[in-house]
């Protein structure tokens, strides 16, 4: 069996990651498409993984002009492969798997009626996808072709079949026994779907540092530009390591999406702010704050401000966040598990879920 894979964002890297190992574990050819974006290939780089670079495409909006070009670079590289099915999370492999004449299995979590963007990208992709799973969360309805998971895309990697923590993270930072510390992740806000969409100003940023280093370390992870009095709090850790910081940290700020859902997995409290956050926000956040008490989605930035420094000088909270993610962890299943199932299997994999969701809940 051939399997092609798109990655296009370091998010949709980790989502893949193990299940690009298990399915070449059991003996499957999988090629690997990436996207030049962000800390994407770098992640690939570090972790050993064989790729081909598809798409070097201008940020924004704007890069729906370099799709026919970069559809066309990806089919002429996999044309003689003998691929059997492909899986991604964009328009990219739903394309490609039309022009190759084979399935397209796509992982979707952004609700396409949050923004017209979003709307107008999934109306083109969704002729060409032959299946959609999304978490179980999903407010959207998407029609025949879609699937509920009980699990998010970050329990690809971070469910504990896959993730275990490293301490040696700390002597890295250059943090000491019960020293503690902040994470705070800035967006870049460059993407498609970030049209028009903010997070935490420059001013909002140094005041946030001012009042953190008051009660614990702060260490910053930026997307973008961040204001040159900060840039001393940059952390300086292999790009593969970022999930030992959030585990440890007391608590991650941040104006991004997937980073939030990432250190809410881990047990660790998270103050969200930016303009998605409101009653339109995506579902999986909506759940992680009512369902599991995991997150703080507040639109306000002076108001995340205050709930970041209430949270740095609360005790034992670290410990309350570790049960919670137990009650999780126990409703959901492991993704990895269930996508390795799901592709290999292909498509008596889709009647047998059609016929029984429930099978799902043997990848716990």
């Amino acid at each position: 069996m051939n399997v092609a894979v798109f990655v296009s964002t370091p998010a949709q890297f980790h989502f893949y990651k193990n299940i690009v190992r298990t399915l070449n574990n059991s003996g499957v050819k999988v090629y690997i498409l990436a996207r030049d974006y962000g800390e994407t290939l770098d992640l690939l780089n570090e972790t050993g993984f064989e790729y081909f670079v598809f798409s070097r495409p201008p940020k924004g909006a704007k890069r729906i002009l370099s799709l026919p070009s970069d559809i066309h670079r990806a089919v002429s590289w996999l044309r003689n492969k003998n691929i059997d099915i492909v899986t991604g999370f964009e328009i990219y492999g739903a394309y490609t798997s039309k022009l190759l004449k084979v399935p397209y299995v796509q992982f979707y979590d952004s609700e396409p009626s949050i923004h017209k963007l979003l709307s107008i990208q999934f109306k083109l992709m969704m002729p060409a996808t032959d299946v959609v799973l999304t978490p179980e969360s999903f407010r959207d309805n998407l029609g025949r072709k879609h699937l509920r998971i009980a699990s998010y895309k970050e329990l690809a990697y971070l469910h504990p079949n896959y993730y275990k923590p490293n301490d040696d993270i700390l002597d890295m930072l250059g943090i000491s026994t019960g020293e503690e510390y902040a994470v705070l992740r800035f967006n870049a806000f460059d993407a498609a779907h970030d049209e028009g969409i903010a997070g935490f100003s420059s001013g909002d940023k140094i005041k946030l540092v001012k009042e953190l280093e008051k009660h614990v370390r702060v260490f910053i992870s930026p997307e973008g530009k961040i204001p040159k009095e900060l840039e001393k709090y940059v952390l300086k850790v292999p790009k593969s390591r970022i999930h030992d910081v959030l585990y440890y940290a007391k608590l991650l700020v941040t104006d991004t999406q997937t980073m939030a859902t990432e250190a809410a997995l881990l047990g660790t409290p998270v103050v969200r702010s930016n303009k998605f956050v409101g009653p339109n926000d995506m579902s999986n956040f909506i759940e992680l704050e009512e369902r599991f008490g995991l997150m703080y989605n507040i639109t306000d930035r002076n108001r995340a401000i205050e709930k970041a420094v209430e949270i740095a000088q609360t005790e034992g909270i670290k410990k309350e966040w570790r049960g919670k993610r137990e009650k999780l962890l126990e409703k959901k299943i492991d993704m990895t598990s269930f996508m390795v199932w799901f592709l290999e299997n292909y498509p008596e994999s889709l009647e047998e879920f059609k016929q029984n969701p429930n099978i799902q809940y043997r990848f716990r």
